[in-house]
């Protein structure tokens, strides 16, 4: 029985971690966006943050890569550094960029790009009774 608590208790304390973890991505990727450059012209305003993950750079930085992806389909490095918004290196190999449904749809095919998701932000709720 004990050792089931402990089971247990290791399954929970990993998960709480897990959702934590994915938590202060999507909130960082909020608060990046806020802070973001508000979109000035009608190709930008239909722009939305998405989450870019791609395979893992073998023989360059992933940031470099990143921008190499994006700028592929901005059409220049510095349109890639611009809307470049957080690089992720550690966990998963992947970037968050402002892009429109037309870009979105043009960076899925590039190569080393596996999956392109929108950004959401997710609220952490509890029970009454909260955790114990």
């Amino acid at each position: 029985m004990a050792s089931q608590q402990r089971t247990f208790g290791t399954s929970l304390s990993s998960f709480s971690s897990l959702l934590l973890f994915f938590s202060l991505i999507s909130l960082l990727s909020t608060t990046m966006t806020d802070s973001a450059p508000k979109p000035t012209d009608s190709t930008t305003a239909s722009s939305a943050v998405h989450i870019i993950y791609t395979e893992k750079p073998q023989d360059q930085e992933p940031e470099a890569y990143h921008i190499k992806t994006l700028a592929a389909v901005l059409g220049s490095e510095e349109a890639a550094k611009e809307a470049l918004l957080y690089s992720y290196k550690s966990a998963a190999s992947g970037f968050s960029a402002k892009l429109t449904p037309e870009q979105v749809a043009e960076i899925s095919k590039q190569p080393g790009v596996l999956q392109v998701v929108p950004s959401r932000t997710l609220q952490l709720h509890s029970g009454s009774r909260g955790l114990q």
